[in-house]
């Protein structure tokens, strides 16, 4: 029935915009639908003028979709005035009754680990500002108290910055002590100190590439790709970069043209939607999908 399928459509809704914890499998067993119709769902919604934003792995509605910004106006306070009431209500302290749990109302409400993503915000532009100019002066720096997932450390860098990516998110660096060029994110950095030393390295210098599917490479290839609806949708959800890589060619096919670093990622995005994706163009990248069905074939007839 139609009533079904409405109180359904709500229910994904109000989840998404709710959602901090549902990967893609979740939210479809949650809802009850498959994850193609979900994509559907997500382009319509976008279509509307909803927000869907995918900050890994978790697909969401953003507050400041305007929709939502109408509704909140009338019922709800603004962002800036929550943040207001959560800064007054931390300086209060805990002997006051309620404070915690006003606290708690206001950030699942309010998603207001605002805070600290205004904290993250800055440490991240004061980062970029010393860095930035460091660049130009060519002065070699300290990251320190760089935290390194792989390696689960935190320590100190001192690196030649010679290049800025990402949206100024990461900067490319030649580490001094490894004789590597690595990629550092500026999240990462409590604080950057500029040395009163040039670089003496800038030959061995190399810029580094990062591709939409999160690889990295010194020498990046292209991938032409022809989308279907479905694929079209599922590259712009899940790897929003990617848009400046597509054209429309009709009704119900597109065309990307993306550089890429490995054919790990692309590959992977492919052979998840092989029969909405056709490869238009590269033939070693044609050559990398036929081994690999061919390796899962294989894996395949030995289960059986």
């Amino acid at each position: 029935m139609r009533h079904d399928k409405l109180e359904r459509e709500l229910k994904l809704l109000l989840l998404l915009i709710e959602n901090h914890n549902y990967t893609v499998p979740e939210i479809c067993d949650r809802i009850g639908i498959s994850r193609r119709n979900l994509y559907y769902y997500l382009e319509f919604f976008r279509d509307i003028g909803f927000k869907v934003e995918n900050t890994k792995p978790y697909y969401r509605i953003r507050k400041d979709s305007p929709w939502l910004r109408k509704l909140n106006a009338a019922v709800q306070f603004s962002e800036d005035e929550a943040l207001l009431m959560h800064q007054i209500l931390e300086k209060a302290g805990d002997d006051i009754p309620h404070v915690q749990q006003l606290l708690h109302k206001l950030n699942k409400i309010y998603d207001l680990d605002i805070a600290e993503k205004v904290e993250m915000r800055e440490q991240v532009a004061r980062n970029f500002k010393t860095i930035n100019e460091a660049i130009k002066m060519k002065r070699v720096v300290v990251l320190k108290g760089y935290s390194s997932p792989h390696s689960n450390t935190t320590s100190d860098r001192t690196v030649e910055p010679f290049m800025l990516l990402n949206g100024n998110q990461d900067v490319r660096c030649y580490e001094v002590s490894t004789k590597m060029n690595k990629t550092f994110k500026l999240s990462r950095v409590r604080d950057v100190q500029v040395l009163d030393l040039l670089w003496s390295n800038e030959q061995y210098h190399r810029e580094m590439f990062t591709d939409v599917f999160m690889f990295s490479g010194e020498q990046p290839i292209v991938v032409k790709l022809r989308l279907g609806r479905l694929s079209y949708a599922v590259l712009r959800e899940e790897y929003p970069y990617s848009e400046q890589y597509i054209t429309q060619e009709d009704d119900n096919h597109w065309l990307a043209e993306i550089p890429v670093c490995s054919y790990l990622g692309v590959g992977r995005f492919v052979l998840g939607l092989l029969e909405d994706i056709e490869v238009v163009d590269n033939e070693e990248f044609c050559v990398f999908l036929r081994e690999k069905i061919c390796m899962m074939a294989q894996k395949m007839n030995n289960k059986q």
